[in-house]
């Protein structure tokens, strides 16, 4: 306790000595001569002055001194400064209704020209469906025909060929009645003993043989006949059986176009979907669960009625249908998934593809999960497939983000936008405007990042573009 008593008795003799008079004396005069020179400089600036209040009975006066005048003046040019700033955000706020009222306009008239579009476009594929159909129910019907023309010939064959029988029948029938005539007279010749029974049996023989010989001539003529029905028959058979030779040939060649057709169609979509990675056969199982298009999948032909094994045709036919069947599903599914660019290539350059590569901002390995496309600024970007948006605004890093929701687990984003033209919940379709290219969020110039992502991971984006560059 003697310590801190020792120190400030010393400092208050310090201060006490002449050494410590004189530097506060000093200190003092330092602080008069700063409140002078304030104060002059306000008199220069505000100089005194005095408000007289003249009454009947009395005179006085109100002293303005600097002070009060400064704190007038600001207090004044606060009160202007605000009515400024009020009046500016008013006609802000007119000016931004005014301009929000026209953009709600444009929206909607933008809107109802995609509609306009919209349906054009779905009565166009419409009519393409229907004239298809009526292409292929007339395929159909041609078929039919010439199979109902085959069943007849075939029906002509078979009777034509049962006369034939019937005619070879009784040929061999006349022809046993004959040698038996001929064994008859033998028979007689050889039992004749006498000249009496011989003579008898010369007549009697001899009438036999005139009787034999006119059945013998009527036979012959007969048989003459019936070879040459035969051989009319024969000529009709190969007459009709290169009828339906050639009628077999027109219908392969038929289902061989068609078929041609159908795999020429087929193959590049099933190709595409397998280069992007997508299992097909769960897609297309998938797509028909949710089929709910006009008239619904194709059914079967059913050429035959009586449980009878269908035919060569309608095992063909039946084979054909299937595989439009599957491409009208493939055709649906591709819609669907994000095989297309999301800007025009021949606009911009890529910059960056997928993978890891060296942060341009940070400068460490990083993993890049979409790839970049460089552009002009306001370089339209479109969808690169059907679906629904669920996020259309500012995020971080993004900056200006559309995302969009497909099917089969499937999303899209699109990022660094300077002006989007999609709303949340708005559902798009392929190749519609989305969104205008922009340098927003962590980004070092102009360029698009587009990712697309299955059931929440990322994925190289170039697959899906690579694989339809084929077929679209």
């Amino acid at each position: 306790m003697a310590a801190p008593c020792l120190f400030t008795s010393r400092k208050e003799a310090a201060l006490r000595s002449p050494r410590g008079l004189a530097r506060r004396d000093r200190e003092r005069n330092l602080r008069t001569r700063l409140a002078i020179r304030i104060h002059s400089f306000l008199e220069r600036r505000f100089p005194e002055r005095r408000v007289f209040l003249k009454s009947d009975s009395d005179t006085r006066f109100i002293r303005l001194r600097s002070e009060t005048q400064l704190v007038a003046v600001a207090g004044a040019t606060l009160f202007v400064a605000w009515t400024i700033v009020a009046t500016a955000i008013v006609l802000m706020d007119s000016i931004g209704a005014g301009n929000f009222r026209e953009l709600a306009k444009r929206d909607q008239q933008t809107y109802r020209e995609r509609l306009n579009a919209i349906s054009e476009e779905r009565d166009a594929r419409a009519e393409e469906a229907l004239a298809a159909q009526e292409r292929f129910n007339a395929a159909l019907a041609q078929i039919s025909m010439m199979q109902s023309e085959l069943l007849a010939s075939e029906t002509r064959r078979r009777e034509l060929e049962t006369g034939i029988e019937v005619i070879q029948s009784t040929l061999r029938d006349t022809m046993s009645q004959r040698d038996s005539a001929r064994r008859t007279l033998a028979q007689l010749q050889e039992d004749a003993q006498d000249e009496a029974q011989a003579h008898a049996a010369m007549e009697s023989a001899a009438a036999q043989t005139g009787m034999l010989a006119a059945v013998l001539s009527d036979t012959a003529s007969e048989r003459d006949q019936v070879l040459a029905d035969a051989r009319d028959a024969l000529e009709q058979r190969d007459e009709l059986e290169l009828e339906l030779q050639l009628m077999d040939e027109r219908n392969n060649q038929i289902f061989r176009q068609l078929e041609e057709a159908v795999a020429v169609s087929v193959t590049p979509l099933d190709k595409m979907f397998r280069s992007a990675g997508m299992p097909t056969d769960r897609i297309l199982e998938q797509v028909r669960r949710g089929y709910n298009g006009q008239g619904g999948p194709l059914e079967p032909l059913a050429m035959s009625t009586r449980g009878e094994e269908p035919a060569p045709e309608a095992l063909r036919a039946n084979k054909i249908l299937a595989q439009l069947d599957q491409l009208n599903l493939y055709r649906l599914a591709a819609q669907q998934a994000p095989f297309a660019t999301p800007v025009n290539l021949g606009q911009v350059r890529q910059t960056s593809g997928f993978g890891y590569r060296r942060d341009p901002k940070s400068g460490g390995r990083r993993l890049h999960k979409g790839s970049d496309f460089a552009g002009r600024t306001g370089t339209d970007i479109f969808a690169t497939a059907d679906g629904v948006v669920t996020h259309a605004g500012w995020q971080s890093g993004y900056g200006r983000l559309v995302t969009i929701r497909h099917a089969f687990g499937i999303e899209t984003r699109y990022a660094h936008n300077s002006k989007l033209r999609v709303t949340k919940g708005q559902r798009v379709s392929r190749g519609d405007h989305i969104a205008d290219m922009g340098n927003t969020g962590r980004s070092t110039g102009t360029h698009l990042h587009y990712e697309v992502r299955v059931n929440g991971q990322p994925v190289n984006p170039m697959i899906y573009i690579k694989a339809a560059r084929n077929v679209f």
